[in-house]
């Protein structure tokens, strides 16, 4: 029985539209659910940058939703690559202060410290996805 071809399971072959219905979903929540996100704001990206919170976390919405969609058509989908990554990197410092006060959000301490290490493979992932295989 011939074997499956490995390559067709590739993170740059299923990435574009896993990743763009992950980034369309948690996008869309930033507008239906945006008091979740609205204390995650770091303080000094709200008012220092930008007006409120709320207008970081509909921005950062915006953002994930035009990436994930621009990740399915080949023509945007190296533009939609590195927006999201770069993304993916300005909302770290957010993350990292969650960690850092698990108390002020109600989650666990460990799943917050735990997913830190996350975030530099869903860049490597998101910089993947659609590009050619190597031969």
């Amino acid at each position: 029985m011939p074997r499956p071809d490995s390559s067709r399971f590739s993170a740059g072959h299923l990435g574009p539209a896993l990743l763009a219905a992950l980034f369309v979903a948690a996008g869309t929540l930033h507008f239906l659910r945006p008091q979740i996100y609205d204390p995650i704001v770091p303080a000094w990206a709200a008012p220092g940058l930008f007006p409120t919170a709320r207008s970081v976390t509909l921005i950062s919405g915006a953002a994930e939703v035009a990436g994930g969609l621009g990740l399915l058509l080949p023509a945007t989908r190296p533009a939609a690559r590195w927006g999201l990554a770069l993304l993916l990197v300005l909302v770290f410092p957010a993350n990292l202060d969650m960690a850092r006060q698990p108390e002020k959000y109600g989650l666990p301490a460990w799943a917050l410290w735990a997913r830190l290490p996350m975030q530099p493979l869903l860049i490597w992932w998101v910089l993947r996805a659609g590009r050619p295989a190597r031969t």
